[in-house]
């Protein structure tokens, strides 16, 4: 059975102004396989349970969900109902912006910022990315949600979400003559394009460490270190997902997990990993111990982060990481919905059409030295952010 996608790719300027970019392109990524998902009545409970059976059966209506469903991106209606139930487009209320949506976004906002989890990755962010865009949180701040009014939101839905801008993933027995026509035809109501914005600015690479220890009750400290780290679109990406893997990425086979968890007995899981995004996104790791043994615990993480990138891993590591990476890889793409979601991303990072194919072969690609360089040129174990919430010397 054949995926098509259409990808029309961002345009080169991201929307919205330079503090607000970040979450506007997921939003731009996401909007129109949300639409197309709801469509062809593809919600992500009923893809669990009907899967292709349920895509054979709403092809017969697809010409009438389309419709409706580009008139609501056209519009901005929030529902719209079929055969099948009532959907929800994730764009702006019609007749304005309900008290109660205010006081759940409020509540989640207050229950997040006394969480520790919460309250060190949002530090952790705030210290790395600094003045970009990546450092501010999706669901927004206490502070600036309540000043939000509907003429924002359809204003701002109006400005930035345009056909140009759109990436429209799509799987299922479809041409692609008939895929493009589907794109077209939910998008037509759609601006053209986005008025030019402000182009995403490039991260900067930290100068000197900063460590910060935030008060919390929790009966564990919570540690968090990180850095700006990968683009989506680096030629290192291979090297740092495989070398991440043996570092932090790999649960009970990785480096981490044995210095800290299994030799010492520090922490019940210490983890670390690369978010790719556009710019720079984050490296970052983590881990949880008791408050009296958080200076052990983080003098080993360091030690062995500072190791991995002066030496890379050894031959076994790689050869190990290789066979469970490329073994694992087809149970990420074992569903229509796990598939749909790849291309999603491939259309708007604008990655190789046989992205997917060529992955296992990437991998196995990668040498122990591209390992070792890739991390010595990404992370400076001298120059990371650290914080610890709930740690024995916060004051």
């Amino acid at each position: 059975m054949p995926h098509p996608l259409l990808g029309l790719p961002p345009a080169d300027a991201t929307a919205g102004s330079p503090r607000a970019a970040a979450s506007l392109r997921t939003q731009r990524a996401r909007v129109a396989q949300v639409a197309l998902q709801a469509a062809l009545r593809i919600d992500p409970t009923f893809a669990e349970r009907h899967d292709e059976l349920a895509l054979r059966r709403i092809l017969r209506d697809e010409d009438r969900h389309i419709e409706q469903l580009a008139r609501a991106l056209e519009t901005g209606e929030e529902r719209f109902v079929t055969d099948y139930g009532e959907h929800i487009v994730p764009v702006y209320r019609r007749r304005g912006i309900r008290m109660n949506d205010y006081a759940t976004i409020l509540a989640g906002l207050r229950e997040a910022d006394a969480k520790p989890d919460a309250m060190g990755g949002r530090e952790l962010a705030r210290l790395v990315f600094r003045d970009h865009p990546y450092a501010l949180r999706q669901s927004g701040e206490k502070d600036t949600l309540a000043a939000l009014t509907r003429a924002d939101l359809a204003g701002f839905y109006a400005a930035h979400y345009a056909a140009r801008d759109a990436v429209v993933a799509m799987i299922g027995d479809v041409s692609r003559q008939r895929a493009e026509l589907i794109a077209e035809q939910l998008t037509q109501g759609l601006p053209k394009a986005a008025a030019l914005q402000p182009a995403l600015p490039p991260v900067a690479a930290l100068s000197d460490p900063v460590v910060r220890e935030l008060e919390h009750p929790s009966a564990q400290a919570h540690i968090y270190l990180g850095a700006p780290g990968v683009k989506r679109s680096d030629a290192d990406y291979f090297p740092l997902w495989v070398g991440n893997y043996i570092l932090g990425g790999g649960g009970f086979n990785s480096r981490l997990t044995a210095e800290v968890r299994e030799k010492r007995g520090l922490s019940y899981s210490v983890y670390s990993y690369f978010s790719p995004y556009e710019q720079l996104g984050t490296f970052q790791v983590g881990l949880q111990t008791r408050k009296d043994q958080a200076d052990e615990a983080l003098r080993v993480t360091r030690a062995t982060l500072a190791q991995f990138i002066a030496e890379g891993p050894t031959a076994k590591e790689l050869e190990g990481a290789k066979q469970n990476i490329v073994g694992g890889f087809p149970l990420r793409i074992d569903s229509n919905r796990k598939i749909l979601d790849y291309l999603a991303v491939i259309g708007f990072y604008r990655l190789p059409l046989d992205y997917l194919e060529q992955f296992p072969a990437q991998v196995q690609a990668v040498t122990a030295e591209q390992i070792r360089e890739a991390f010595a040129r990404r992370i400076d174990p001298d120059k990371m952010v650290t914080v610890i919430v709930g740690g024995a010397h916060a004051k």
